[in-house]
């Protein structure tokens, strides 16, 4: 059996992903929880983090990598942030060490871009980009990464230029919970989803998302005045979020730049679907398998180089 090699972990704010890794990159174990930062803050990020390791009986000398909101200001050590333009090497490098832990335990930066006109942050995303892309990879590539804030990144020769972070996830939670489209989608978990309606909002705010707000309203209008049931109503506020979200990621992308979606589960589903519809060219890529590989190289480019030294 191959011998362990390190521990990667994926904290995020309401969740928490540990894998131990072997030295043939394989799997030995693994530990999922709702321990995000928002309970670690609380709980104790150590603490946490040694009642997993327990749980799958980690060897004492293991080193951890960690990536995500445990580097974050209000996390367990502020890791900061590497300032695009930069190229992906550097994020291997920027890793902090977490004081007084009885093993290496180091967290990973974020990505900020300080640009007045567009100020955005990223944080637990880049590695997955690190994942995603090879550092050596030639050309302009888009990678699109869904969510709660959906990350869309330019890469151009290894190097991120840019990227931008759409609130897609948290408005589609406002505004179907708390807006006054509630009411109509309203039982639309019951129902099949409609795939025709979506695939039509879609295509509408793609092509005009400067009438987004307008394109949200005739999931009411369309329900009080032609009869649009609520699975039809959820549908035209989803597609109507990506479609918008689309439109404005790729409104600066060059011609032909291909898309990487990196995602997994329904979101995967749901944007493959999209860009199916708009006829984009693209490939994906398993969010899980694309965080792991970027943990392990920046374990790799941490403790190889240091056993190299010694």
């Amino acid at each position: 059996m191959t011998k362990p090699a390190f521990i990667a972990v994926d904290w995020g704010t309401s969740s928490f992903r540990l894998w131990l890794i072997g030295e043939d990159g394989s799997i030995l174990a693994e530990r999922r929880s709702g321990e995000g930062m928002t309970t670690a803050a609380q709980t104790g990020f150590a603490e946490i983090l040694q009642a997993h390791l327990d749980a799958i009986s980690a060897p004492l000398d293991l080193p951890v990598i960690v990536c995500g909101m445990a580097g974050a200001r209000q996390g367990w050590v502020e890791a900061g942030y590497i300032d695009t333009p930069t190229s992906l090497a550097a994020i291997l490098t920027g890793a902090v060490v977490v004081p007084g832990q009885p093993r290496d335990v180091r967290i990973l930066p974020g990505l900020a871009q300080r640009a007045k006109d567009a100020p955005d942050v990223m944080r637990g995303e880049e590695t997955q980009l690190l994942g995603a892309i090879a550092a050596d990879a030639k050309g302009e590539q888009i990678v699109c990464m869904p969510g709660t804030h959906s990350k869309w990144v330019r890469v151009v020769d290894g190097r991120v230029t840019g990227f931008s972070t759409f609130m897609t996830g948290e408005l589609f939670d406002v505004i179907t919970k708390h807006s006054i489209l509630s009411h109509a989608v309203a039982g639309a978990a019951d129902m099949p989803a409609d795939a025709t309606a979506f695939e039509a909002a879609l295509k509408a705010a793609f092509e005009k998302p400067q009438l987004a707000t307008n394109l949200l309203f005739t999931a009411r209008s369309g329900q009080l005045l032609h009869g649009t049931t609520a699975a039809g109503a959820l549908a035209l506020i989803s597609g109507t979020l990506i479609g918008a979200e689309i439109a404005g990621a790729l409104s600066s992308a060059g011609q032909g730049a291909a898309i990487t979606l990196v995602a997994s589960g329904r979101l995967q589903a749901l944007y493959e679907e999209a860009f199916r519809s708009l006829s984009l060219s693209y490939q994906t890529i398993d969010a899980d398998a694309a965080v792991r590989r970027g943990l392990s190289a920046a374990a790799a480019a941490i403790w190889l180089r240091q056993e190299s030294k010694n």
